[in-house]
């Protein structure tokens, strides 16, 4: 499990960087545990793997204010939960649920036990995303999704694949955007 916290905490680093994402703001991480530990999706969770890759990011998302939005798997219609607090700074509405390892997945389990305040939500627009294990989290974040290549592509045996966000262009070729 030390290569996979450490191979979590390479890549929010990087990830981190490479968005610019900042305090206030929300990251979604779409994390199967099933896939870091070389199984299919949804058929061999792993606490234990879930557990490792919380403890390498969390931490790091928390010291810079930014909010994780931790999705569920299918069974829970791809649902995040977040912390209390980030649902109301957005306006976004509790739905009833808590999720377990077999309906909600592992690392969505795992943030409800550690947040201070977990509430589960439908849907969320993300400024940036992290791929762990073919998630399909690119449906929680904002438009323009904008793929983000790190230096590593693995996180134990689940493929990586990271995403920010930035504002749509407008306007045609007259038109001035910031960088």
């Amino acid at each position: 499990m030390n290569q996979i916290k450490e191979q979590a905490r390479r890549a929010i680093l990087e990830l981190l960087d490479a968005s610019c994402i900042g305090a206030g703001q929300i990251l979604v991480i779409g994390c199967s545990s099933s896939e870091i530990v070389g199984e299919t999706i949804g058929h061999g969770s792993s606490l234990t793997a879930a557990e490792a890759v919380f403890d390498a990011i969390y931490p790091i998302l928390k010291e810079k204010g930014i909010y994780l939005a931790a999705q569920c798997c299918e069974h829970l219609n791809r649902a995040l939960i977040i912390e209390g607090e980030c649902a109301e700074k957005y306006g976004l509405e509790p739905v009833c649920v808590i999720p377990q390892p077999k309906a909600g997945g592992s690392f969505a389990t795992t943030a409800w036990k550690n947040f201070s305040n977990p509430v589960a939500v439908e849907k969320i627009r993300a400024h940036a995303g992290m791929d762990i294990g073919g998630t399909l989290m690119g449906m929680h974040l904002k438009e323009v999704a904008v793929p983000v290549r790190l230096s590593l592509d693995h996180i134990g045996n689940a493929v990586l694949l990271c995403a920010r966000t930035r504002p749509k262009f407008i306007g045609g070729c007259r038109a001035k955007y910031e960088e």
